[in-house]
């Protein structure tokens, strides 16, 4: 959730104004003085409009001179209101009940009935013909796309522009604007524009785009927050059932589910683009879901949507979004099939959901043009590049973007370059900019190399006491083809140096073949993982263990050293062949790693001297990526499957090496979106070794001492407390976003998310491994039944805490075995 972070922090620092032609806003209540929500607001005799929300407020601006506003309702008589002057803010405007319709007043601002609705008999002709439309009508086709995406800073008054922050910047709230949505004053910040060619074939099931052009201003180096950008605004049909952004499912209006979950009114009808269209109205039967509300047009023969707007209700189950606006348009192709022509998207951000309160806007419009159909290409023109960097896209000239923009720059984009030019070369921009840097990524750039991770600083654990830690890394760009980190450590109380370096380089960025290698000398937590990794900066769990659940007191000292070659000949897999020698030794007092080295069992090694050879396997399909460099940036972090499979292979004799082995180990995890019903991961995991081999070579079983919860692991386990040379496991989690709570009056105004977990694993160990072992600790298995816990959690307290209690469900007979845990986490989350 680093990106996320990097975003919450950029709306702590969030920070005369051009106007449009016409403004207006205000609320719109009825003759007893309660506001009349969802009633339609546009100019006289044009297209420009919008609806009130839930407390009748609106907003509405348009390029245009408009003398007239026109405000109606179903129930209610049509109020057309006067325009002084361009800009009419905090109007109250009084609608007057038509008496023969109170009836349908109730009813459209109630619950609707599911039966004998039109708006719903229409409904149905829309899932009856949904598949028949847009570019899933063809065998092939082809576009061309235009996005433009965009930040600002809103909310902007006087406190603000006054502010000691923006000393030396004063000059940027020249460039602040109205929201045509909100009605709020806002700076842009960031704008990214690209032009993308789009080729599919719905027979293959694929789907290509082609980078053609690329330009941004504004953090243009910062590929986080770029990338975090781009995973914003995931792709959404609204044809289907669920809608995903924000990690999160929201029910589509036009979804078969929909009925349970909206109410819908038939509004009004009328010809748009020579077509008959019905309106109809739909908003939410439940507060502190999953949904929207607004309003869609659909025509009267083909059943295709026209047009759509999309917003989030104010209570909905969503952190630091106070809004999201979405609308679509499409054209007529022919007639049976429409065409999405315009896609904007707009979400804005805060810390909370006061009207008041400041933040940022994220913004993306999408436009289509130049559609084709039926030109099929053949299936290799579809496979995906491994290397693809398109360097000559993001080195357009100004006659190529006034070629292939699908709609002009208004005045306020066009500022952004100008205005982002000028404050990037100001000193107080630069520190806030830095400080920002170094929240999202934990590193303090310096010219050519960064100092961190910060967080890192300070540790604490049972053998080093109290300990320091102060690393780096090599950084000149996002696309750096070699980087090199190190860091050392010093613990007071054990009054030893400890030190780690690494180093890999990008050889051919064709086939992403990179050669690796570095030394660790450190105090680890062995057993802290069932899948090994053999990285040798990895996260140390022994330098975060000053909260434990009894004694940790099983700490080893390591001495790694790794070499390792790795390819990509596919996209999103990779093949590493590596080696790797490890030095094992006790570091806490009374822990033993002790074996026999003969048959007799009377000679005993308390240190472990290894060599190991490894092939492994990862597949990642589904992966989205930046850069070109050694190291790229995952743009869609949680949404994709893992495989992983790993061969050891354990060689007696090679540098000292003691034992011969092989291991073989697979992991599979996968992140899943249950419709309405929440997000689950599930992951499995297995392995075994053949041969025998001591205690700090077995497969541990993952406990967890710490009141923090950790990936994989078994929160009612003490470490060794497992331990195995054969094993399965499976890890079930299932997070409801809050579907149950918001339906309990007490619950929803918390908007505490429900969690539930289950995880088992069941392992042995061989008689051979047993018979070395002389480190006198208990080797046990869960080889007689699986063992298992599971657990409940509450997440989303204060936005920003998780609480999980867990059962140990078997195995109460071990030695100190817990039938309890409790876990915390800390993190932003949508």
């Amino acid at each position: 959730m680093n990106k996320q972070a990097y975003l919450l922090f950029l709306i702590i620092f969030g920070v005369n104004f051009l106007q449009s032609q016409t403004k207006v806003g205000g609320v719109v209540n009825d003759g007893t003085g309660a506001t009349v929500p969802f009633a339609n607001v546009v100019f006289a005799n044009s297209t420009s409009g919008t609806t009130t929300n839930e407390e009748g407020e609106f907003y509405l601006q348009a390029e245009e001179n408009f003398d007239t506003l026109v405000i109606s309702f179903l129930g209610y008589k049509t109020l057309k209101v006067p325009l002084n002057s361009s800009v009419n803010l905090d109007m109250e405007i009084t609608l007057e009940q038509e008496a023969a319709s109170l009836d349908e007043v109730v009813i459209y601002r109630g619950k609707t009935s599911k039966k004998n609705n039109p708006a719903i008999d229409i409904l149905r002709k829309v899932w009856e013909n949904r598949r028949t439309n847009g570019v899933n009508a063809f065998k092939q086709y082809s576009y061309k796309e235009y996005e433009k995406l965009e930040f600002d800073i809103n909310t902007i008054d006087s406190t603000l522009i006054e502010s000691r922050i923006f000393n030396g910047m004063e000059f940027i709230f020249d460039y602040a604007d109205t929201n045509s949505v909100t009605g709020k004053t806002y700076l842009p910040m960031f704008i990214n524009e690209s032009v993308n060619k789009v080729y599919g074939d719905n027979v293959l099931n694929e789907e290509k785009e082609v980078l053609l052009g690329n330009k941004n201003s504004g953090f243009n180096q910062n590929r986080n927050l770029i990338d975090f950008v781009k995973d914003v605004y995931d792709d959404y049909d609204i044809y289907k059932n669920y809608i995903k952004f924000f990690d999160k499912s929201f029910v589509s209006p036009i979804s078969t589910t929909g009925i349970d979950t909206y109410n819908y009114v038939l509004s009004d009808s009328a010809y748009i683009d020579n077509k008959w269209c019905y309106n109809i109205v739909y908003y939410p039967r439940r507060e502190n879901e999953l949904t929207f509300k607004g309003d869609f047009w659909v025509n009267d023969t083909t059943w295709a949507v026209k047009n759509i707007n999309l917003e989030t209700t104010r209570d909905v189950n969503i952190n630091w979004i106070k809004q999201v606006y979405i609308e679509q348009d499409f054209k007529v192709l022919n007639d049976s099939i429409f065409l999405i022509t315009r896609d904007f998207f707009m979400a804005d951000f805060g810390l909370n959901k006061k009207k008041s309160s400041r933040g940022v806007y994220a913004k993306r419009t999408l436009l289509f043009d130049e559609y084709e159909f039926d030109n099929k290409k053949p299936a290799s023109f579809y496979s995906q590049p491994v290397y693809n960097p398109q360097s000559h896209a993001y080195d357009r000239s100004d006659e190529f973007w006034e070629q292939n923009r699908l709609e002009e720059l208004n005045k306020d984009e066009k500022g952004i370059y100008v205005m982002l030019d000028s404050l990037t070369k100001t000193r107080a921009f630069n520190r806030l900019y830095d400080l920002a840097t170094i929240a999202q990524s934990g590193y303090v750039e310096f010219d050519g190399w960064d100092y961190g991770p910060v967080y890192s600083t300070f540790g604490f654990n049972d053998v080093e006491g109290v300990r320091t830690r102060f690393g780096g890394r090599t950084y000149f760009g996002q696309n750096d083809p070699w980087r090199i980190e190190a860091y050392g450590a010093y613990g007071f109380k054990d009054q030893k140096f400890k030190y780690g370096v690494a180093a890999k380089f990008l050889l051919d960025p064709k086939s992403r073949l990179i050669v690796g290698g570095g030394n660790r000398r450190d105090v680890e937590q062995l057993g802290a993982s069932l899948t090994n990794s053999t990285d040798v900066l990895g996260r140390s769990l022994a330098s975060s263990a000053l909260l434990n659940v009894g004694d940790n007191d099983k700490l080893s000292s390591i001495n790694l050293s790794v070499f390792a070659v790795e390819m990509e000949p596919l996209k999103n897999f990779t093949v590493r062949v590596g080696a790797n020698y490890r030095e094992l030794k006790p570091a806490s007092p009374g822990f033993s790693l002790d074996y026999y080295v003969d048959e007799d069992r009377t000679i005993i090694d308390s240190e472990i001297n290894q060599t190991e050879f490894s092939t492994i396997f990862t597949w990642m399909p589904g992966r989205k990526v930046s850069g070109y460099g050694v190291e790229r940036n995952v743009v869609n972090e949680e949404d994709f499957p893992t495989l992983f499979l790993n061969y050891s292979l354990g060689v007696k004799d090679v540098f000292n090496s003691d034992f011969d082995y092989k291991k073989v180990q697979f992991f599979y995890n996968q992140p899943l979106l249950i419709g309405g019903l929440g997000r689950s991961n599930v992951s499995f995991e297995t392995g075994k070794t053949f041969g025998a081999v001591p205690l700090g070579l077995l497969s541990v079983v993952p406990g967890n001492q710490t009141y923090f919860a950790l990936y994989n692991t078994f929160p009612t386990l003490d470490f060794y407390e497992f331990v195995t040379d054969t094993y399965s496991a499976i890890h079930l989690e299932h997070n409801f976003n809050g579907r149950l709570f918001s339906r309990i009056p007490l619950f929803r105004e918390l908007n505490l998310r429900e969690i539930v977990g289950f995880r088992a694993v069941y392992g042995d160990i061989s008689q051979e491994s047993k018979n070395i072992d002389a480190s006198g600790l208990p080797l046990i298995a869960p080889n007689s039944d699986p063992f298992y816990e599971y657990s409940f959690g509450i997440g989303n307290i204060l936005k920003v805490m998780r609480f999980d209690v867990h059962f140990r469900g078997n195995y109460f007979e071990n030695p100190d075995a817990r039938s309890m845990a409790f876990t915390i986490d800390f993190g932003f989350h949508f």
